[in-house]
């Protein structure tokens, strides 16, 4: 187990790899630092190995499958992520792992938003991009996470191994932000000063595709983790609908003893019978969801413990004594 791990998943990187590398070798030096190349055809994994990096491959495409296989593989202390494109300072490195390792956060965001990220930033849309998805997350979720999107974050052990990686591309920010939220880790924010990335090396990030994925995300989670909520309102939005349909052919029938709009009647009640329906459904999924997370924390006692056990044969792989080896003496004998 490290006692510290760098996780940088890269895909044409070859213009800033090498820099990130170093940069954070010098910051933290007692670091292994793992690059993860998906698929680049550029010199980015020969680029790292040689600036000291441990050099691994992902053939499956996304930042995603990415992340899930650097989690599956990686056993360490405190784990810190960062893009390999030099956008984010490696002196924030030391503080974010320090909340890891001694103030026992799951999860450390490194903080754009707060500093220089509006101005720094070039890309069309992307300010208004990351206010609005930091917006809809923080409403829905009842959270205060400052910066949703950002690729520089800390992660304990025990947010490592419970994390359960559905996403496939830039959509796992989003998702890990809202997982650590509704599971009620701890989390923390360092502000770091953001840079754009370096003249000739270009974004993966595609702001309306991607944008779409990250909004599709929100709202598959949203109606994971907040079941109650969510369809408790399509019950209250069905029985408004039936009701506004209903109050007319009710007038009718009392000022005349006649019902002459049958169909408006037979979609009222189909619309009071979906809404009862989505309220008993939400009610259902609601106690799936508290089940759901005690078996989370049951989950997370058996992590910890696992944790425990690899701590302790890293201090007794450290305290075992250096064995010599004896060469044995040649022995001659005269003729």
């Amino acid at each position: 187990m490290d006692k510290i791990a760098v996780l940088i998943p890269c895909y044409n990187e070859g213009k800033t790899i090498e820099k990130v590398v170093r940069d954070f070798r010098q910051v933290l030096p007692e670091a292994t630092i793992y690059v993860y190349d998906n698929n680049s055809t550029d010199q980015t994994a020969d680029l790292a190995e040689a600036a000291g990096a441990v050099v691994r491959k992902e053939y499956q495409q996304g930042k995603g499958n990415v992340i899930r296989r650097m989690f599956r593989e990686i056993d360490a202390e405190a784990y810190l992520m960062v893009d390999g494109d030099d956008t984010y300072p490696a002196e924030s490195a030391r503080e974010m792992v320090e909340r890891v390792l001694e103030r026992h956060a799951d999860m450390v965001v490194g903080d754009r938003l707060s500093s220089t990220y509006f101005t720094e930033n070039r890309r069309t849309f992307h300010n208004s991009g990351n206010s609005m998805v930091r917006y809809f997350i923080n409403h829905l979720f009842h959270s205060d996470i400052r910066d949703i999107m950002t690729g520089y974050r800390a992660f304990s052990y025990l947010f490592v191994k419970s994390f359960p990686v559905l996403s496939c591309g830039f959509e796992i920010e989003t998702e890990m932000t809202i997982h650590a939220v509704h599971k009620k880790m701890q989390v923390e924010h360092v502000i770091i000063q953001y840079r754009d990335r370096p003249e000739g090396s270009e974004s993966k990030l595609n702001t309306f595709s991607d944008g779409r994925k990250v909004l599709g995300t929100i709202f598959k989670l949203y109606t994971n983790y907040k079941p109650l909520h969510f369809f408790t309102v399509i019950g209250l939005i069905l029985f408004l609908v039936s009701a506004v349909l209903f109050v007319p052919v009710m007038t009718e029938y009392v000022q005349t003893g006649l019902v002459a709009r049958f169909p408006t009647l037979i979609v009222s009640g189909i619309g009071v019978l979906a809404a009862m329906l989505s309220v008993f459904m939400s009610i259902l999924l609601a106690t799936l969801d508290v089940r759901n997370r005690q078996v989370f924390e049951a989950q997370l006692i058996s992590i910890q413990e696992q944790y425990r056990n690899q701590q302790e044969n890293r201090q007794t792989e450290q305290n075992k004594p250096h064995s010599v080896r004896r060469i044995p003496e040649k022995i001659c004998s005269n003729a």
